[in-house]
């Protein structure tokens, strides 16, 4: 019998210290860790995973949103705070838990710097963000002359970083363009500190920048700690530990004559004797239809078994035809030896996206063995 009860996500801490002791060691001691903890933490939980890297050390964290950015706060986080992609409406609340903005449009910064003035602030820290080949979101460098323009008619605010984001860093093949994002940052950074008149912290490199290219560490590097060791950049799969498993239970088992259907829609018809085991997590949990199918498999016994049928809104059903199990055993959806990466490849997605969605009604448990 598992000691798993139901469904829960494990958040291990021993593996971010690990990741995070890990990341660390590729940057010079001066350079700054950003830890990113936007998306509850990449689908984990925030507010856990910021208290224990603030703990060992993290010097800023980033969120993507304003209300992410006062969960942190209200849990007691201390630490700066990065907004990587704030909306004007909430900027009086970002000042008011003191949280950082990543200013991308002269919009924004002419809206920021009315709020902040209107707020009788004095300097307060802003970083500024350029598009170097990403094309989402950011300043072109042709806007500098027009950014400085406001700049100085304000001491409201304070230029404290220039940033920007790689497109390409786990990607091998595509080192020109990455370097070019590099060359392009830097060519941009030093036309804007030649107008500031001072130098403020320089950031850009995720958390493949860290690791494949070190000549974009600059000031400050952006890591997803909490994320990483989940087979996005296979070179360091090794180094790295998934920090959360997500695992479950079988709730009951069935066997099905030729003929039988199961699920919703009867998207499964057995053509021979099957047996299958019904296992607690669904759609309204974050494992999307997109595994249904065979498309996806949990693991059981160290045995995959494959999702069969529709997946439903609470449960999932999978074929254990081939596996000696019984109800009240564990099943693995990922953890450490059956990677997140795989599953969601296996499904026609990434990692990232698996993790993220994982449901608040799922229980995490956190594990600390330091």
């Amino acid at each position: 019998m598992s000691s798993v009860k139901e469904t829960v996500l494990q958040i291990n801490l021993a593996h971010l210290t690990h990741n995070f002791n890990y990341l660390k060691s590729k940057v010079n001691p001066n350079v700054k860790i950003l830890a990113v903890v936007k998306a509850s933490g990449y689908g984990s939980d925030a507010s856990v995973i910021a208290k224990h890297l603030e703990k060992i050390g993290a010097d800023y964290f980033a969120v993507a949103y304003v209300s992410e950015g006062i969960t942190l706060r209200e849990s007691g986080i201390k630490t700066p705070i990065l907004v990587l992609h704030p909306q004007p409406v909430n900027f009086q609340k970002l000042i008011e838990y003191q949280l950082e903005p990543s200013l991308y449009s002269l919009r924004v910064l002419k809206t920021f710097i009315a709020t902040a003035t209107a707020l009788d602030q004095k300097e307060y820290p802003v970083h500024i963000k350029f598009n170097t080949g990403l094309n989402r979101i950011g300043f072109w460098e042709n806007d500098i002359d027009h950014i400085i323009e406001n700049l100085n008619t304000t001491e409201a605010i304070k230029v404290v970083a220039l940033l920007s984001h790689l497109a390409a860093s786990e990607d091998a093949s595509e080192r020109d363009f990455t370097m070019q994002q590099i060359n392009s940052f830097k060519k941009i950074a030093n036309r804007m500190i030649d107008k500031l008149g001072y130098t403020p912290i320089l950031h850009q490199s995720n958390t493949s920048g860290i690791l494949n290219y070190p000549e974009a560490h600059f000031g400050m590097v952006r890591a997803g700690i909490g994320l990483y060791g989940y087979g996005n950049d296979t070179k360091y799969d090794a180094a790295l530990k998934p920090v959360a498993g997500l695992k479950s239970v079988i709730s009951q088992i069935h066997k099905l004559e030729p003929g039988a259907s199961l699920g919703y829609n009867r998207a499964f018809i057995a053509s021979e004797f099957t047996k299958t085991a019904t296992i607690p997590i669904g759609h309204a949990d974050g494992i999307s239809r997109q595994y249904g199918n065979k498309k996806g498999f949990v693991t059981i016994h160290n045995k995959k078994a494959y999702v069969i049928g529709n997946v439903c809104m609470d449960m999932i059903m999978v074929d254990v035809t081939h596996i000696d199990c019984k109800e009240g055993d564990e099943v693995v959806i990922f953890d450490a030896d059956s990677s997140a990466a795989i599953v969601a490849e296996n499904s026609g997605t990434i990692s990232y996206e698996l993790l993220t969605a994982i449901s608040p009604r799922v229980k995490r448990i956190v594990i600390d063995d330091n």
